[in-house]
């Protein structure tokens, strides 16, 4: 950093023209599957990326033995577990990214249909669960040895929290918002941090929006959209309503219309949602887009005469601070349900995983589709979807993708049984780990792809100015330069929580520095302005050049 300060400080600068990539620069390559573990112990239904480039995973902790045993005979012992009250396996691991190793780690409760959130300082913070878990919390501090574990407190949350949806706030703590039969939130750390709070949360806060959007039995409000808007309020979607709601003050900011057709997108309908990222180097206009899930009646349908509905093929947008604001609706190039949505490095949003027909549950889904595809948010309506390679393997119900530091997207998991169950289903529960390999990975683009030398600073404040020093083997005088930051989410049942991109603002052109083996470059941008816009915590930031993005590098917001 030092180096590239005096590079910076003593070469006369080249300043280079920054312009919207040309949509023939957009690859038509179709991206490639690498399988990198056909057994990793465990079929994952939750997925978390840490700073220190590990990933836990796990699943449920009563549906009988995993395939990976704990160490040292640790085991689990569970009165409440209908098939296993002595269990020697684990269900969870931590996955090594660089090393492409995993180890065992040990849950005491069950997680089955669980949340969770990474706090500013990386710890991840995981909420509810079932049966003897649902009024628990469990913590994962990262660590870079062998000793770190699950650290579990039973008992904290106030309400049960099965099928619930965590956010991270600007103030630091994580709302903890719906659940099975739970029409209320719920914060952690809780809100009155008295020494009887320190174990106990004090109170949680019924939201009558959860209670209006019930839709019977089949419950169509479970694990609701959330998203953090730019104004502090949260953007909630349940059944086809959505609202914006100040949870400070408990009541609905705005209503927004219903999603044209009448099909619910959350549990068990199981569409997906993204916060669209937000573009600092203009007025932020947060937009959210909802994308698949199964017609109403689907999943009664199902249990009533085994009849498995087609899935809803349409995406909607909407604009979520417009005074008026409106649903563009869009259709996707495959029937989806179950899809898991990823914000890609260069801002495109990739839809994968799921099936084409039926809904989320224990068999309870048909024809798996094995291709995702590729949302250009920026490209013209009707032109915005690729289609991708596809994969072997059906991912149907508890499947998990994440995207991971050098651009891939991370896929596990895949248990549509009640147990384990490797034979004599149609679809058997599935232990492999697969990466899919976006199109901007191709070795066609390596002349393209930037790399960053430095950070001037370890620690981004909001509005403080950042250097980025970054080497490219070919530089397009016409491409646009951008860097922007990622907040990993924490993935299950087609959720990606806590998932934002900001793309940083942008104070001085991408600059030539100097010459030596490859030509070094400079950008300057400045932190985010709020942190309503990106809560602090760590970040994968990523420069693009042309639409092909560098590696990615961890930052903390602060």
């Amino acid at each position: 950093m030092i180096i590239s300060f005096i590079l910076f400080s003593l070469v006369i600068f080249t300043p280079i023209t920054t312009q919207p990539l040309m949509q023939e620069e957009r690859s038509s390559i179709d991206g490639k599957w690498e399988l990198l573990h056909e057994n990793i112990g465990i079929s994952p239904m939750h997925m978390q990326l840490l700073h220190n480039d590990k990933v836990v995973m796990f699943d449920r902790t009563d549906f009988g033995p995993s395939n990976i045993s704990l160490p040292l005979n640790r085991c689990r012992y569970d009165p409440f577990d209908y098939v296993l009250q002595k269990d020697c396996t684990a269900h969870s691991i931590l996955y090594d990214i660089r090393a492409n190793t995993f180890r065992p780690l040990s849950i005491r409760t069950d997680t089955w249909c669980s949340s969770g959130a990474v706090l500013a300082n990386g710890t991840l913070v995981q909420t509810g669960g079932y049966n003897n878990g649902d009024h628990t919390i469990r913590t994962m501090v990262p660590c870079d040895n062998e000793t770190c574990d699950w650290v579990e407190l039973s008992g904290y949350l106030m309400e049960p929290r099965w099928f619930s949806t965590d956010q991270l706030l600007p103030d630091g703590r994580i709302i903890i918002i719906g659940g099975r039969r739970q029409f209320s939130y719920e914060f952690y750390p809780s809100s009155s941090p008295t020494f009887f709070t320190t174990f106990f949360n004090s109170s949680s806060f019924l939201m009558d929006f959860l209670r209006d959007t019930t839709d019977g039995i089949t419950e169509n409000n479970l694990y609701p959209f959330v998203h953090l808007l730019p104004d502090g309020n949260l953007f909630i979607f349940v059944n086809v309503r959505s609202a914006v709601i100040d949870y400070k003050q408990n009541h609905v900011v705005k209503n927004l219309p219903p999603i044209p057709g009448n099909d619910p997108r959350s549990y068990p309908n199981s569409g997906s949602s993204v916060l669209l990222p937000l573009d600092e180097n203009k007025s932020v206009e947060p937009e959210v887009m909802v994308c698949g899930g199964a017609p109403r009646g689907a999943y009664s349908n199902i249990k009533h005469t085994r009849t498995f509905d087609r899935a809803v093929s349409t995406c909607g947008r909407i604009k979520v601070a417009d005074e008026n604001p409106n649903w563009e609706m869009e259709n996707m190039p495959i029937e989806r349900v179950m899809g898991d949505m990823v914000i890609l490095p260069n801002g495109d949003v990739i839809i994968i995983n799921g099936a084409g027909a039926g809904t989320a549950g224990w068999d309870n889904a048909r024809d798996p589709v094995t291709r995702p595809v590729i949302y250009h948010p920026n490209g013209s309506p009707n032109t915005r979807f690729s289609v991708m390679q596809p994969t072997s393997r059906a991912r149907l119900y508890n499947s998990v993708a994440i995207l991971v530091t050098d651009g891939r997207v991370l896929v596990a998991g895949s248990n549509p049984n009640p147990s384990y169950n490797f034979t004599d289903v149609q679809f058997p529960t599935d232990l492999s780990l697969e990466a899919f390999l976006p199109p901007y990975l191709d070795a066609e683009y390596n002349r393209l792809r930037p790399d960053i030398v430095s950070l001037d600073a370890e620690v981004m404040g909001y509005k403080k100015p950042l250097m980025v020093t970054f080497t490219v083997k070919e530089f397009l005088k016409l491409a646009r330069v951008t860097v922007r930051i990622i907040a990993p989410s924490f993935t299950t049942h087609s959720l990606g929580m806590n998932q934002r991109m900001v793309v940083l603002k942008e104070v001085r052109n991408a600059t030539f520095i100097k010459e030596s083996l490859v030509k070094i470059y400079t950008i300057m941008v400045v932190g985010p302005s709020t942190a309503e816009i990106a809560p602090s915590g760590y970040y994968l930031l990523y420069l693009v050049h042309g639409g092909i993005p560098s590696p990615g590098m961890w930052v903390m917001v602060q």
